[in-house]
């Protein structure tokens, strides 16, 4: 499924029409795959509206598609296998503004288990987590081949930190860990820039990470770069 925050919104959308929620949510409370047969007869449907709803949510990435054989056959004469339905493998999650919990939590998953292993200090191994992600998504663009000569607005925009231009500067407009940052504010704000140092440090850029807490804003700001 494209991860993309576009995609992720079609996918939701996908289960606004009633027949397609209906159809979705007998199959993600079946035990085994389901087929159209199947579905459409527990809910009264007929063959071809189940099959066709069903197929958009696989489209989608909301279901798995998979095939087996139901006569316990096989080889020649065994039959063509059935194409049953599952519940998709990966998750949507779609919030508005954009949040990354997922992206803290691996980061504070991290460095719990070097600090158990290592001894290092939780906040240390957390904020060497954080640069070491920001290091990866510079190397990640690049990889690309990105032709952009700065390619630091896009790569917070795709992180959710809605960034902003103020004159020479960068300010960013959400906080991806927004309700964390709001009962742990100092471990978060230090995570964050520590992350976005590390993106800065990895790409062709004259900008700085700064913390400079503001109100509706994200606590880092970027900045040119002091002599």
């Amino acid at each position: 499924m494209d991860p993309s925050r576009e995609a992720r919104i079609l996918a939701i959308a996908a289960l606004d029409e009633p027949t397609r929620r209906r159809l979705y949510d007998h199959v993600v409370r079946q035990p085994a795959a389901v087929s159209r047969e199947e579905a459409a007869t527990a809910l009264g449907l007929p063959r071809a509206t189940a099959a066709f709803h069903l197929d958009r949510l696989a489209d989608e990435g909301l279901l798995d598609v998979v095939y087996e054989r139901r006569t316990g056959r096989s080889g020649p004469g065994a039959g063509r296998p059935s194409k049953l339905y599952r519940r998709s493998e990966q998750h949507v999650d779609v919030s508005l503004p954009e949040h990354r919990y997922d992206l803290a939590g691996r980061l504070l998953a991290a460095a719990i288990e070097d600090a158990e292993t290592t001894g290092e200090a939780p906040r240390a191994a957390l904020d060497r987590h954080a640069r070491q992600l920001g290091n990866d998504l510079a190397k990640t663009a690049q990889d690309a081949g990105t032709t952009e000569a700065d390619p630091v607005m896009r790569i917070l925009e795709a992180q959710g930190f809605e960034p902003r231009p103020d004159e020479d500067a960068i300010v960013l407009g959400n906080c991806p860990f927004h309700t964390l940052a709001k009962q742990h504010t100092d471990l978060v704000c230090h995570m964050n820039l520590c992350l976005i140092s590390g993106l800065l440090s990895g790409l062709t850029t004259k900008l700085q990470a700064h913390l400079t807490p503001q109100p509706g804003h994200c606590c880092v700001r970027l900045e040119p770069a002091r002599p």
